[in-house]
């Protein structure tokens, strides 16, 4: 039998990600063990583990340099690659949502001025509600935007709101439902498909069985 190659982020995505798989049998000793390594292999489960920046796994996963990988639904909507999302692993839930100050409201006449980690996601939003924009690309915390006077609003990952609150900002509109997914490369499902679709059989059991 083939590796089956796994793509993972350092961190929480790629922890709670990697204990459903191990779950349904792709455990990886090597990758519970403290080391350096970047590829952690099982023999006994014919799987590898590739630990990988978490903006990364969408484009490991489309040119094939893996099978599969682990990735919040924020990344692949921003990334835009090619593959196939096979299962929602039912953790890391949050949602996209536009914020702004208490008391902005948005003037549909006027561009507004957007400032985010995700501008391909606020274009994608803005353009299909008939809005234009000024899109920020800014890496830091995005809260700050608005309060300087950089951007009208954010778009943002929101999970319970409470730093959108400390900084003095409100939902204004919720866009796009977020958790992590479990994606697929196009060849790598053709050739693979038996193994892969008893992973995914595997997954919606365990997930269904949690929600």
């Amino acid at each position: 039998m083939d590796y089956l190659n796994i793509a993972i982020a350092k961190g929480r995505l790629g922890e709670k990600g990697y204990e459903i798989l191990k779950q349904i049998g792709l455990e990886c000793k090597e990758l519970e063990e403290e080391s350096r390594k970047l590829i952690l292999t099982s023999e006994e489960n014919k799987v590898r583990y590739v630990l990988v920046k978490a903006v990364d796994v969408p484009i490991y996963v489309e040119r094939g340099a893996v099978d599969l990988g682990i990735v919040g639904k924020d990344t692949i909507m921003e990334e835009d690659r090619d593959f196939y999302e096979i299962a929602d692993l039912g953790f890391g839930k949050c949602k996209f949502a536009v914020a702004a100050m208490e008391g902005y409201s948005i003037d549909p006449t006027k561009q507004i001025r957007v400032g985010t980690k995700y501008p391909h996601v606020a274009k994608k939003y803005f353009l299909s509600t008939g809005r234009h924009i000024d899109t920020i690309k800014l890496n830091g915390s995005v809260e700050l935007a608005p309060l300087i006077g950089l951007s009208d609003v954010i778009v943002d990952i929101v999970e319970t709101g409470r730093t959108l609150k400390e900084n003095g900002l409100v939902v204004l509109e919720d866009m796009y439902p977020v958790s992590a997914r479990l994606i697929a490369n196009k060849v790598s499902f053709k050739f693979k498909n038996s193994r892969i679709k008893n992973i995914i059989r595997d997954i919606n059991a365990i997930v269904g069985e949690e929600m």
